[in-house]
């Protein structure tokens, strides 16, 4: 067993040999494509970071696991303690503000934890044999250090219908049919952040499912190049830049995102890679866990992103020359309020964290639920005083292949000049980064997904609405006024 650096981790998905359709086209290198090549640099990170230099970063991404009784990546580790949790949270901030982008390694975490105690209290209600399953299978993944993309969000066809009443009952991925070693589904799973850049994918369902609704109710593992997999991959906002030489307009040179539609045409999953099947109550369950397992992870990641939107944004203020003015302290200062309040959230819902009966560690859901809520408006309100600092030249500014030309190039550097000793070709850079996350390809993750990763905010009102514990409140009242 070995821990792998970032390089070998990209050796190992380049040998996977995946396969994907982008922008009308069938790639099969897809290591060395352009628009993928940034979002598994992002994920290289969290393998480089178990072999950093630095003492504190190496042992906030190495880990004890006692499933394999051995050193493991966090981001393939079963929280055993609060302080898991919150080890957790604080590696996240770590990758987001080192990348600028998502990371993508997030969601598998997530979801083995979530499975991990799911199949636990199902085995103890049912007499079924997932925990057993899911523990080979995850002992595996450590072993190997493999990333795992967690697989959720159904396309769900007619919102207002249940899967077993579309008009195409594929529009929630399901078991098709039945062989003794196995099952085969057919399906589709959204918005799958770094799918390309996994080695194996965790189904789950993407809601709780109702009596006849059984064969929808399936969580299971399956490589990523598993036949009858197909790959379609997403448009994000500006990004054929990556595409362009020079790189300037990219934004965000070296890291990026990515996000897939990963379509389920009668695969075939072994039953040793079946974590649930059929088991009604605990398909809630599981969407529950996990979702309260990600809504935490968002107060490290978009966090870690918002430092470096802050940082920018502070960058950008010094070339303007505008720095020492008191509203644009002003504003910065609410930025990093802005921020520190999703931080706290994502450590107060770690901090209170608790054990689960399988042993792996839950964070408190009702404050996890208030930290993706919170998450859904702050990076939203740090984007807008971003954009109000930075200026209309986030809008307007002339292409980088302009700033090269011979006769065009000096003007753009006369007429973007600022603040004394500010380069304007780095002043381009520090906007083009600010761009990227408010308005282009990074905004996805740092926006879009903000709102809808992990449910938008109406599911997590519906669970603080649960959570929060209003009839004790009221009972507190009425013994206060001494009310019967």
């Amino acid at each position: 067993m070995a821990l792998k650096t970032g390089r070998e981790y990209q050796q190992s998905i380049e040998d996977l040999a995946l396969e994907a359709h982008v922008m009308g086209r069938v790639e099969t290198h897809l290591t060395d494509h352009g628009l993928v090549r940034p979002s598994l640099a992002a994920v290289a990170v969290t393998y480089d970071g178990a072999h950093s230099k630095d003492d504190a970063t190496r042992a906030l991404f190495r880990v004890h696991s006692p499933l394999c009784d051995g050193e493991v990546n966090r981001f393939t580790h079963l929280h055993r303690s609060t302080a898991d949790l919150v080890q957790k949270v604080t590696m996240q901030r770590y990758c987001g503000h080192t990348t600028g982008c998502c990371f993508q390694r997030c969601v598998g975490m997530d979801a083995a934890n979530a499975v991990y105690s799911t199949t636990f209290d199902c085995d103890a209600a049912c007499g079924t044999d997932y925990h057993r399953r899911f523990k080979t299978y995850w002992a595996g993944i450590q072993e190997e250090d493999l990333v795992v993309d967690g697989a959720m969000t159904d396309p769900k066809g007619d919102r207002g219908k249940r899967p077993c009443d579309q008009r195409d009952p594929d529009l929630f991925l399901r078991v098709v049919d039945r062989k003794p070693d196995g099952v085969v589904v057919c399906g589709a799973k959204l918005h799958q952040t770094g799918m390309l850049n996994a080695h194996e994918v965790l189904v789950m369902p993407t809601m709780g499912m109702r009596e006849g609704e059984e064969d929808w109710a399936i969580c299971f593992a399956v490589p990523s190049n598993t036949p009858g997999i197909r790959y379609i991959y997403g448009r994000q906002a500006s990004d054929t830049r990556k595409l362009e030489t020079p790189s300037l307009d990219v934004g965000n040179p070296l890291y990026g995102g990515q996000e897939v539609m990963t379509v389920f045409d009668h695969v075939f999953v072994p039953r040793e890679r079946i974590f649930l099947d059929g088991e009604l109550p605990y398909s809630g369950r599981l969407v529950e866990r996990f979702a309260g397992y990600h809504r935490q992870s968002y107060g490290g990641c978009k966090v870690g992103v918002g430092d470096v939107l802050i940082g920018a944004t502070a960058l950008i203020a010094r070339m303007n020359g505008v720095a020492k003015a008191s509203h644009v302290k002003d504003k910065l200062v609410e930025m990093i309020h802005l921020n520190e309040t999703l931080f706290a959230c994502g450590i107060a819902c770690s901090t209170m964290g608790h054990a689960t009966p399988a042993g792996n560690y839950e964070i408190d859901m009702l404050l996890a639920n208030v930290c993706k809520l919170n998450v859904t408006r702050f990076p939203y309100e740090l984007a807008r005083l971003a954009t109000d600092i930075a200026g209309g030249l986030l809008g307007t500014m002339p292409s980088a292949h302009d700033l090269a030309d011979p006769v065009i190039g000096p003007y753009i550097k006369k007429y973007l000049a600022a603040a004394e000793g500010a380069d304007p070709v780095d002043r381009v850079k520090v906007l083009r980064l600010i761009e990227n996350l408010v308005a282009g390809s990074g905004a996805v993750a740092y926006l879009i997904e903000s709102m809808h990763g992990a449910g938008p905010p109406m599911a997590q009102r519906i669970m603080i609405g649960r959570q929060g514990g209003l009839e004790e409140k009221i009972d507190r009242v009425k013994g206060l006024l001494d009310i019967p």
